[in-house]
């Protein structure tokens, strides 16, 4: 059975203001100081699907960037324009169609385009044991991580680990934990943190829609009756917008019986904020992460990011600074996620030029 690999590339990556904006979002940029994140995931990807089989699932407005950055890669009808952003269901079953209609049924191993991993080559291996299992079973894998600390940023997943099998069968998801619960998550041995990533049968997630999303499926199978059609980019353009906003994991992960996880072990993170920078970057002897054009005296735990200027600080800790061409952006370290606050501000106040 072909494999499909399906990655999902439609946030605005807010958190990561000033330097990841509407048209150039988070997996657009280049955090690592390797390539753009985007890029690296389809390589990822590559090595258990073949490239020409990988589609990229983007918002409208970023698509024009998409393509350039993508060249060589990715194939341009196999980017998924979303004339809006509707949720991770919404995503994938466009995705489902496409592959169904277009292509034939085969195996989608879907992830987002802004994951960190340390261990390509495990995290390969992982991957190619869920497509085994997916292979064999018309049933809904999932990528776990096995936990290294009390993470409370992360959903869970709780599974029967007394199962003699790689794919153990999902017992309950569980929402972000506080620090207590994680505690107790994590001596359990029975948990694994919520990845996103998810392998399955192109025609079974569709059964699932029509299952236990039906008006998400109606719409969906509208979109799917003119693939292929003069009528194709006129129906998505009318019918996407209209399409129930749901998460994937609400709708259909959480509501489902036979769900596996498999966990693995590949250094992995979810790159969502720029305090996440240490899993990319090594910390300096005080703890700073510094990068681009810098001069910091008795500085601390600060990350300072650089795209042209020079920044200077003194006698400062745990900071977040960031330049780029038109914006300068300070924060408390500990206030990293409120960064999306400054976008919901600038979006009221008309400043669109920042977006």
């Amino acid at each position: 059975m072909n494999i499909y690999g399906v990655i999902m590339a439609g946030g605005g990556g807010t958190r990561f203001w000033p330097l990841s904006r509407q048209e150039e979002p988070k997996q657009l940029l280049n955090l690592s100081g390797k390539d753009l994140m985007i890029n690296e995931t389809i390589d990822r990807i590559a090595t258990v699907a073949d490239m020409k089989d990988i589609f990229v699932v983007t918002n409208v407005t970023q698509v024009p960037k998409m393509k350039t950055a993508t060249v060589g890669r990715l194939q341009e009808n196999h980017i998924l324009a979303e004339p809006s952003a509707r949720n991770t269901s919404a995503c994938i079953g466009y995705a489902a169609m496409e592959i169904i209609k277009k292509y034939g049924d085969g195996i989608m191993c879907i992830s987002p385009a802004d994951h960190f991993i340390k261990d390509q080559a495990e995290f390969t291996r992982v991957l190619k044991e869920a497509v085994e299992v997916a292979e064999k079973e018309d049933k809904l894998i999932t990528v776990g991580i096995q936990p290294t600390y009390p993470a409370t940023g992360y959903g869970y997943i709780k599974f029967d680990k007394s199962e003699d099998s790689v794919a153990k069968t999902v017992m309950e998801f569980k929402e972000k934990p506080n620090l207590e619960t994680a505690k107790e998550y994590l001596a359990s041995g029975a948990y694994a943190w919520n990845s996103g990533m998810f392998i399955w049968k192109a025609s079974t997630i569709l059964k699932k829609f029509e299952e236990l999303l039906p008006d998400v499926y109606t719409c969906i199978e509208k979109i799917g009756e003119a693939m292929g059609t003069a009528k194709e980019a006129e129906v998505i353009n009318r019918i996407y917008p209209n399409i129930p906003s749901i998460s994937v994991d609400y709708g259909i992960m959480e509501k489902s019986s036979d769900v596996l996880v498999i966990s693995g072990d590949f250094g992995w993170n979810d790159v969502g904020s720029w305090e996440n920078m240490d899993v990319i970057y090594d910390e300096d002897e005080n703890g700073n992460i510094l990068v681009g054009n810098q001069i910091n005296i008795d500085t601390k735990n600060t990350i300072s990011y650089s795209k042209k200027r020079l920044i200077t600080t003194v006698g400062v800790e745990n900071l977040i600074i960031v330049e780029t061409e038109d914006a300068i952006m300070v924060c408390d370290k500990s206030r990293a996620q409120d960064v999306k606050l400054i976008v919901d501000q600038l979006k009221a106040d008309g400043k669109n030029e920042y977006l």
